[in-house]
């Protein structure tokens, strides 16, 4: 319906509350943002693992008390999921829960494993049998055939043979893991609540359950809990570690704090620098909600324009809704976002999203805006033009689908018909990323150079798999 990348998934995590299961739901809620297709808690008592998952929002999948009923437990782990991998099914809910020779095993996942159809193929030629189309359960039979003792071993030993990105947690009767891949594609954080240790995709799920943010997991650690407390290890080798700037752009909410910087300064400073780069004559400036909002306040405070709430953004639409027989203009638009035709009429608009992807939206809102009224429509996009597909999390179309791999600014401008486009440069967006803190040295910015930090196998396969094939005959 909206032409945007999709969220990867959240997950989150608890060791040692009584309340582990209820906490998990809250905190599923704070990152729903990052999926809306499905969901599930498995909790853990000691002696064996219950688990509840399903098709949905986590309001649906856990609208019932009984559910929490039968998940007790002091430990827990849950996860909200958009589908890069594998399909659209319920089987390919997670955690993903099995019962192997050590007893019983958990995990949730976000990430995108490069190399999981390899993998698998070698696998299901040793015996082994999937029961779910996600590359997530590449690890659980990797972990199942290892040799290695401890628990820590066997994961350390099962995501050494794996590529890509991955933020994990683990769950079996008595521990909890937490892992992050050595390149720190996507974010991780650790809290407490409670004396209760909590993990989670973004310091937001903390917020809300009132935890103590402690620190970002590490690119490339582990850490067990236990009853006796945490134990971190580093079992990767050593890489560059580029987390993915579009956590930034888009993804993160922006009261989060990811990568060692909070995300609304950030993109606030995005939009500072879009005004630096394309500033033009205009009377206001007005974000496309909800996500363009703090990059078009940071344009309008650097171009010294007033800030208009000049699209309205309906937040009660559903994934799914049964179009009028009679054709509407722009319906899947307008269901979702409605101009203020009295704020726009007859003005000069500069109206700031944070990314074209198709190019079919950004076209549809500018004729809205248009038709509101606005005698000039000038688009800024808070990110630079997206050319390139992504392997690491990121539901994005083919390459040949993206309107920046094949055509120029002027032709997207024309196409979208907006009185002028300005994309933020990569210069400029790493500029404002290294002005609002400390943190890593490089980013992930392959969907915009199309330079990949871990290499892929020439392989084709469904979904985002085979999206290989745009990048490498491109």
């Amino acid at each position: 319906m909206f032409d945007k990348l999709h969220e990867e998934c959240g997950v989150f995590g608890i060791y040692g509350h009584p309340e582990a299961a209820n906490l998990s739901y809250l905190g599923l809620y704070a990152l729903q943002h990052r999926g809306q297709e499905g969901c599930g808690i498995a909790t853990a008592d000691g002696y064996q693992l219950k688990a509840h998952r399903g098709m949905g929002l986590v309001s649906d999948v856990f609208r019932s008390e009984d559910v929490f009923e039968r998940l007790p437990g002091q430990a827990a782990i849950g996860h909200v999921r958009y589908s890069t991998a594998g399909g659209n099914d319920v089987k390919n809910c997670q955690p993903i829960m099995v019962d192997y020779c050590r007893g019983s095993i958990a995990v949730a996942h976000n990430g995108n494993l490069v190399n999981a159809d390899e993998l698998r193929d070698r696998l299901e030629k040793k015996g082994s049998i999937f029961s779910t189309t996600s590359d997530t359960e590449t690890i659980i039979h990797l972990i199942a055939r290892t040799q290695a003792e401890s628990l820590s071993d066997r994961i350390g030993e099962a995501l050494n043979r794996v590529r890509g990105a991955y933020s994990l947690v683990f769950l079996t009767e008595t521990r909890m893991v937490a892992v992050r891949d050595p390149h720190g594609f996507r974010p991780l954080s650790l809290g407490m609540l409670d004396g209760a240790y909590v993990v989670a995709s973004e310091s937001c799920a903390f917020d809300l359950i009132e935890a103590e943010f402690i620190r970002e997991i590490e690119p490339g650690e582990m850490i067990i809990f236990t009853k006796d407390g945490m134990k971190s290890y580093f079992p990767f080798k050593k890489v560059e570690v580029t987390p993915c700037v579009f956590e930034y752009i888009y993804f993160a909410r922006p009261d989060s704090r990811i990568f060692d910087r909070m995300v609304y300064p950030v993109r606030k400073e995005f939009g500072r620098q879009l005004a630096r780069e394309h500033p033009v004559e205009a009377d206001m400036v007005i974000a496309v909600p909800d996500s363009g909002v703090p990059a078009a306040m940071g344009y309008a405070e650097e171009a010294g324009l007033p800030l208009e709430l000049g699209l309205i953004r309906n937040h009660y639409v559903g994934r799914t809704f049964i179009e009028p027989q009679q054709s509407i203009r722009h319906f899947g638009v307008k269901i979702k976002l409605n101009p203020v035709r009295e704020i726009l009429a007859g003005k000069r608009v500069v109206v700031v999203d944070d990314s074209i992807v198709r190019g079919t939206t950004s076209r549809k809102i500018v004729k809205m805006l248009r038709d509101a009224g606005a005698k000039e429509v000038h688009l800024r996009i808070s990110s630079p033009p997206v050319s390139f597909p992504c392997f690491y999390g990121i539901d994005t179309p083919s390459r040949k689908e993206l309107i920046s791999a094949s055509h120029t600014i002027d032709e997207i401008a024309t196409y979208v018909t907006a009185d002028s486009l300005g994309y933020l440069s990569l210069e400029g967006l790493t500029r404002s990323v290294e002005k609002s803190g400390a943190g890593p040295a490089h980013f992930c910015e392959s969907c915009f150079s199309g330079k990949y930090p871990v290499k892929f196998p020439r392989v084709k396969t469904d979904k985002q798999m085979g999206l290989f094939y745009d990048k490498t005959d491109s």
